[in-house]
């Protein structure tokens, strides 16, 4: 069993920043890669960032440049610093992991966090 946990969500004004966080705890036997999704209202979800396990990182071009995605590999946590927030921005934020719960695993399994919500207010 695999849990992930997010914190950090709230209210933040247009122009703020806020920091999410999301530690993975369980059945854990290596991390391929986290990352960050996100649901507004009415949309579907959509990717973030992602970090893979060697820490290459992905972002959606919306928020390049404002948001860092960043891993803290010993405590199985990732963490999404988000910086010059915009009401679009507004959303219920997710994470997830692609790992493997023991040696003899090869394909890794994903789980998601049940979120956190994030509100831009203008």
């Amino acid at each position: 069993q695999v849990q992930l946990v997010e914190s950090g969500g709230g209210l933040v004004q247009a122009g703020g920043s806020q920091r999410l966080s999301c530690a993975a705890s369980g059945s854990i036997f290596s991390i391929n890669s986290m990352g960050w999704y996100r649901q507004a209202p009415g949309k579907q979800r959509e990717l973030v960032a992602t970090m893979s396990n060697g820490g290459r990182t992905n972002y959606a071009d919306s928020v390049k440049g404002r948001f860092t995605i960043s891993r803290d590999n010993a405590k199985n946590t990732v963490y999404l610093q988000m910086n010059s927030l915009k009401p679009e921005d507004t959303a219920v934020y997710y994470c997830n992991a692609a790992l493997l719960s023991s040696h003899t695993q090869i394909i890794p399994i994903v789980y998601w966090g049940q979120g956190t919500q994030v509100t831009v207010s203008s």
